[in-house]
């Protein structure tokens, strides 16, 4: 299949450089429009520059995601601009790792202010404008630290886990609106990452080998309510898993009953992937476990 993104309106957060640049070029490569966004005005406009030189269209907008008046009038002037806002990449971010006994509060403050509120605020100032059009596609960038927990990474692993219940529950809400709205977990070589792997472990991880997934998750092919994990060229899904568990009803010793069980708790043959909240509960009230 052939994807063209031409007429199409995207804002890429924190495109300055490293992934973000990566997403912006690529979007652009395939037809999109560009909203060059960082926090550095220098950054957004050379990539902006180097989208128009390329034969593309872009434009710079320097703001912190954390603004929202600024976030709200860059997505404004953007549909006021090109007519639509079809395509929102939140990948804006920062890093402040230490051990959680050596964190301060504020760290986890400012490491949610940017990864899981700037893609809130961004994601808000958007949404009406996608319902409207009947069309949308919003990617958040999530993170392996998140789905799998990694060492030193507490506040930045707990804000990369909150986006993946933000896209599950906003892929839902979009869905007869149009609106298409994923998860990537990027491996690549960026200023966020050069300092947490050996220059071995960072060879091969080049920042445009996960842009196509952007691009393909930014077509309107796109699934909804996936995690797709990128990196050296390799694309792979992760999911949220339920097994079927066991029944142990209200007894005295269900403390012991559980604790005896773990192993068949956590069997994943058969396990499931639910397709909203509420699935737990009604595998819970009908388990086939259960004594009629």
């Amino acid at each position: 299949m052939t994807i063209d993104l031409g007429g199409r309106v995207a804002v890429v957060t924190g495109a300055g450089g490293g992934l973000g640049r990566s997403h912006a070029l690529a979007l652009a490569r395939y037809g999109a429009k560009v909203v060059v966004n960082d926090l550095g005005e220098d950054a957004a406009r050379a990539v902006a520059e180097e989208i128009a030189a390329a034969g593309g269209e872009a434009v710079p907008v320097a703001c912190s995601v954390t603004d929202r008046e600024a976030v709200v009038a860059m997505i404004e002037d953007a549909v006021a601009r090109w007519g639509s806002l079809d395509i929102l990449v939140n990948n804006a971010g920062i890093l402040r790792d230490r051990t959680f006994s050596n964190l301060e509060i504020e760290d986890f403050e400012v490491v949610f202010g940017v990864h899981l509120m700037g893609s809130v605020i961004a994601t808000k100032a958007a949404w009406p404008h996608m319902r409207r059009q009947g069309y949308g596609r919003v990617i958040f960038t999530t993170s392996s630290s998140g789905l799998y927990g990694n060492f030193g990474q507490s506040n930045y692993a707990a804000a990369k886990m909150g986006l993946v219940g933000l896209m599950q529950t906003l892929a839902l809400e979009g869905r007869k609106y149009g609106i298409h709205v994923n998860c990537l977990a990027p491996s690549a070589a960026t200023r966020m990452t050069e300092d947490l792997y050996s220059p071995e472990d960072l060879r091969g991880l080049s920042t445009d080998l996960v842009s196509p997934g952007v691009v393909a998750l930014a077509d309107q092919s796109a699934p909804t309510r996936m995690i797709l994990l990128a990196g050296a060229g390799a694309f792979e899904q992760a999911h949220i898993t339920m097994t079927q568990g066991v029944y142990v009803g209200d007894r005295a010793d269900a403390a012991e009953q559980i604790a005896a069980r773990w192993a068949r708790i956590g069997d994943r043959s058969g396990e499931l992937v639910p397709e909203s909240g509420s699935a737990q509960y009604h595998h819970e009230v009908r388990h086939s476990d259960r004594v009629a």
